[in-house]
């Protein structure tokens, strides 16, 4: 399975009453994504919240999203049993998404054999119905250890690894291991996406892509290119976008982001205190000077 670079981890807008996934603007977010010339699209994965949806209404927007994307899209489909996670697959795969995407299941902590195990019968369960990228985000589920994630993908029977992991000690390893079993290694960590490139990742899955993909797109050439002075002003902007993000629970920083840009987002699903909605103020007047100083960055050696 060929991917391409930057692919963007993108966030599900939901209507303002009840917490209802917004079709309309989940489409227009896709319109938007392609325009700017993102490589590939992964829905409902940590940053689109998943967890707050029915398996039907997942399955039902996955596949007016693909149907709309000009480019490849990764539907995540964890679950929290065995059986959903399949059930998700594959609905993906019979909407023609190009992979899925599956962190072990969420809530309950499980043990390494566990985690091994699940990822056996779910391989068992879709083989030769479509990829299979294992998800590493530790933050919010149980660990998949770099030696359990070694086993599966020297296997043959997972198309690769999202590591959001952020522990470069882990990649590195990974990035070893592919050399003699190849397969797709994306870095989830926006934080450490350069040296993950230089050092042999494929591309990343990105939420800050979802708000400002010129800049990931910016920096992937940049790095292409070799150029280290473009490379490392773009890379610090990413990093002061990412100090502002560190001060919210997630997702809420990427759509507050996304809104700035006109997007559609809706609400939040919890409410912030007093203190941190006035910093959430605070980052929408800082992101008035942002975004256009950034965008007029990324437009610079673009057409070089």
């Amino acid at each position: 399975m060929k991917l391409g670079a930057v692919n963007v981890a993108a966030i599900t807008p939901h209507r303002e009453i009840g917490y209802q996934t917004d079709l309309g603007a989940t489409l227009e977010l896709v319109d938007y994504l392609c325009s700017a010339g993102v490589h590939g699209i992964v829905l409902l994965g940590s940053t689109g919240e998943f967890v707050h949806m029915s398996l039907e209404d997942r399955a039902h927007l996955v596949r007016l999203a693909v149907k709309r994307s000009r480019v490849p899209v990764i539907v995540g489909v964890t679950h929290s049993t065995l059986d959903g996670t399949i059930s998700l697959a594959e609905d993906a795969a019979r909407s023609g998404a190009a992979a899925v995407l599956a962190m072990p299941p969420y809530f309950f902590p499980y043990g390494q054999p566990e985690v091994r195990e699940f990822y056996v019968q779910l391989a068992a369960r879709l083989a030769g119905v479509i990829p299979i990228l294992l998800y590493n985000i530790p933050l919010f589920t149980s660990e998949i250890a770099v030696e359990t994630s070694g086993d599966l993908l020297t296997s043959g029977h997972f198309a690769g690894i999202k590591d959001s992991s952020g522990n470069i000690d882990n990649f590195s390893k990974l990035r070893i291991q592919k050399e003699s079993a190849p397969f797709t290694l994306l870095v989830g960590s926006d934080r450490i996406f350069a040296w993950a490139r230089r050092d042999g990742a494929d591309g990343i899955v990105s939420g800050v892509a979802c708000a400002i993909p010129e800049l990931l797109l910016a920096l992937d050439r940049s790095l292409q290119a070799g150029d280290s002075a473009v490379t490392a002003s773009l890379d610090s902007r990413l990093q002061e976008f990412l100090g502002w993000l560190d001060r919210f629970p997630a997702p809420v920083g990427v759509k507050v982001a996304c809104a700035a840009r006109g997007l559609k987002v809706g609400p939040l699903a919890v409410p912030l205190s007093a203190a941190e909605a006035r910093t959430l103020d605070e980052f929408r007047s800082w992101l008035k000077d942002y975004l256009p100083a950034v965008l007029r960055e990324c437009q610079i050696g673009k057409h070089d």
